[in-house]
């Protein structure tokens, strides 16, 4: 079934790539020369994220695969960056449809992990069985816009974008590129996004507490396991998160 907590645009214009190339945070240039899926966010001035999409090329056109719930300031914002660019965006009829095992015909891999299975951008090609996708966010550290990923607070690198291929360090310069290259070379990350184990369901965004002191924050949770934001100087404590206890899965 097509996923519609997604909205599809299609690009056109003869800027578009060189457009996105100069605000996203990842190399958007080889889809000018092959189909493909590029996942890419975009950051304020200070490196802070905004929102993160998909970049695609399929059958000859270009599209933005956007969440529902950021489509309308994501577009809103490439309007403002825009000036006298000939890109223009309209709304796509493409469905998205995601899937494991055999891919149908156009389908192509999710770029963050292989676990994600394939996107298929088109026609709905029919059911597919149901997939719990929190349980394998959970297992691969994969964080979701609105839930680990936090428009004006997340810094991408935090939350996995490098080891999930969403982030170029090559590609030159794009908004809030200064901050995130100050954090990948000249810093050592002591806060971001790690894997535990919790003996109770808790609400998202329930703080951590480590010997009385706030370390994190639990996110998605899936089979006594949860994705959790924490600081790691404060993880070697006992740690509780409203009554559940928390330890590192490691």
């Amino acid at each position: 079934m097509p996923d519609i907590a997604r909205r599809i645009v299609n690009l056109s214009g003869k800027d578009c790539l060189t457009f996105l190339q100069g605000l996203v945070s990842n190399d958007v240039l080889p889809l000018a020369q092959a189909d493909g899926v590029v996942w890419a966010a975009l950051l304020t001035a200070q490196g802070k994220y905004l929102a993160d999409f998909m970049v695609v090329r399929c059958n000859g056109q270009l599209l933005l695969d956007l969440p529902q719930s950021q489509a309308d300031s994501t577009l809103q914002r490439f309007s403002m960056y825009r000036l006298r660019a000939d890109v223009v965006m309209t709304p796509s009829r493409v469905m998205v449809t995601r899937g494991l095992g055999p891919a149908p015909l156009g389908a192509m891999p999710d770029p963050r992990h292989p676990d994600l299975g394939w996107r298929h951008y088109g026609a709905a090609p029919g059911a597919q069985a149901d997939v719990d996708w929190d349980a394998i966010r959970v297992t691969h550290l994969i964080p979701e816009s609105g839930i680990e990923l936090i428009a004006n607070d997340s810094y991408i690198l935090e939350n996995g974008f490098e080891r999930l291929h969403g982030v170029d360090f090559r590609k030159g310069c794009y908004v809030g590129q200064e901050v995130t290259a100050r954090m990948k070379h000249k810093t050592l990350l002591r806060k971001g996004l790690v894997r535990v184990k919790i003996d109770a369901q808790v609400p998202v965004g329930t703080v951590i507490f480590s010997d009385d002191k706030e370390a994190g924050t639990v996110f998605t949770q899936s089979g006594g396991r949860a994705i959790a934001w924490l600081r790691l100087d404060r993880s070697a404590g006992d740690m509780t998160a409203g009554g559940a206890r928390v330890t590192l899965d490691e």
